[in-house]
């Protein structure tokens, strides 16, 4: 056991210690027990490095904000190790990473395969919701929901053992890492940039994934330029669980035929793997690990098959960015694309410059000003709000102090305060509407 630094990541080895290393990388919510089944065939021919993410498995929790800082800390571990070049697959989060540090080292991939991803997951507002969710009910809404989006009906009800796995994977997680790496999913979006992947990459999806399903996996197919599918029938989000003798035969033979150069100097794959090696923290506090997977039932046969805004003069005679672009961004973040898109999409010709006022000074000038953070900015303007009786706004800056981080209790709290100094019927007013949205917004959805 060995201290890891804030600045890296929990991992284990196995395989071979002067083998190339293929790096493993796992989905939300998981630890690196989901490759479990694939570790014994590709540590035969490669040095295998699985890691967990922040506040998963019993890792550190050091939250990490975006998927760029999650493979920074990859790197940075890597670093320490004295890897350089090396192999990845990456499981939904997992995959987003590989994709991160492939159009930022690829230099140092060799070969690239990315399971159940996208280069977009749903909406940003879906895991902003969810991380809504967690902030108020903890993770056992997450947890109920595990087995559910990440394994087929049948598999689910025949294997209880791995159901039983999934749900205390979850429950184990730490709350405020999760609702992060969340945050960071929101953030994501490399559909501009796929071109841009130049790394040999297998794209593999299972046939019944309803997070990031086949529609998703041709997407990144059509845009990395040397990217090829394969579709692993009977498989839902976590396909190296679920089918772990199809998935580790594609990865063997993807890895296998993509990493020529590399391989040259692995050892046979008779070769017997070396005993493991984990490093973790001892410093932080220790989360219940959840435990290897349970075995799996027998493997299903793989089928592959805006210009740029003009810039205004500083008031001191230097030149700046337009703060529009910055003030849309903010603006989307804090209320969600649904509510943003719904008000440009109600503007006319009347409206138009309302709408370009409030984005470039509201949002860009002052909701971007680094002064305050963005929950406290979020009380402010509630009480401002409830003492001006403006509960239309109240309405979705409820939503967006939610987002922001604030719970309902602190909600409640500045209510309260307001009715001092704003007025009890004012305070009573705002009650009602700040009740109906947090209970919209904090009830799991079926």
């Amino acid at each position: 056991m060995s201290e890891t630094p804030p600045n890296t990541l929990q991992y284990r080895f196995d395989g071979p210690e002067d083998a190339p290393v293929l790096i493993l990388g796992p989905s939300l919510g998981t630890t690196w027990h989901m490759w479990d089944r694939q570790v014994p065939e590709l540590s035969r021919r490669w040095r295998v490095l699985r890691f967990d993410l922040p506040g998963h498995g019993g890792a550190p929790a050091l939250p990490a904000g975006s998927v760029t800082e999650l493979a920074d800390r990859l790197a940075a571990t890597l670093d320490e190790l004295g890897v350089q070049r090396f192999g990845y697959a990456g499981c939904s989060i997992g995959g987003a990473v590989g994709i991160d540090l492939a159009l930022r080292i690829p230099h140092r991939i060799a070969s690239l395969a990315l399971v159940a991803a996208s280069p977009r997951f749903g909406t940003a507002d879906e895991f902003r919701q969810r991380g809504v969710i967690v902030r108020t009910n903890g993770l056992d809404p997450m947890a109920r929901a595990a087995p559910e989006s990440w394994f087929t009906p049948g598999f689910a009800a025949a294997q209880p053992a791995i159901v039983e796995w999934a749900v205390q994977m979850v429950r184990t997680t730490d709350p405020g890492c999760y609702i992060a790496a969340c945050e960071a999913l929101a953030a994501f979006d490399a559909r501009a940039e796929l071109g841009r992947v130049g790394v040999p990459t297998l794209v593999l999806v299972g046939s019944d994934d309803q997070l990031t399903g086949p529609a998703e996996a041709r997407t990144l197919v059509a845009g990395i330029p040397d990217a090829r599918l394969a579709l692993v029938p009977g498989a839902s989000h976590l396909a190296p669980v679920e089918q772990p003798a199809a998935v580790t035969d594609l990865l063997v033979r993807h890895f296998s035929l993509a990493w020529q150069d590399t391989l040259q100097t692995a050892p046979a794959p008779q070769s017997a793997p070396s005993a493991p090696s984990v490093s973790s923290a001892v410093s932080a506090p220790s989360a219940p690990s959840a435990p290897s997977v349970p075995c799996a039932s027998a493997p299903v046969t793989p089928v592959a098959e805006i210009a740029p805004a003009a810039e205004q003069p500083h008031p001191e005679g230097a030149m700046r960015p337009d703060p529009y672009e910055a003030g849309m961004k903010v603006r989307r973040a804090v209320l969600g694309d649904a509510h943003v898109d719904q008000a440009m999409a109600a503007g006319d010709e009347f409206t138009a410059d309302f709408q370009e006022l409030v984005t470039r000074y509201a949002w860009g000038e002052v909701w971007s000003r680094e002064g305050l953070d963005r929950r406290t900015r979020s009380v402010v303007t509630l009480t401002v709000l409830v003492a001006g009786g403006h509960l239309e706004e109240l309405a979705f800056h409820t939503r967006a102090a939610l987002r922001n981080g604030l719970t309902p209790t602190e909600i409640r709290e500045i209510l309260i305060q307001a009715a001092v100094y704003c007025g009890v019927p004012a305070a009573n007013a705002a009650f009602r509407v700040a009740r109906s949205v947090i209970l919209e917004e904090t009830t799991p959805r079926d």
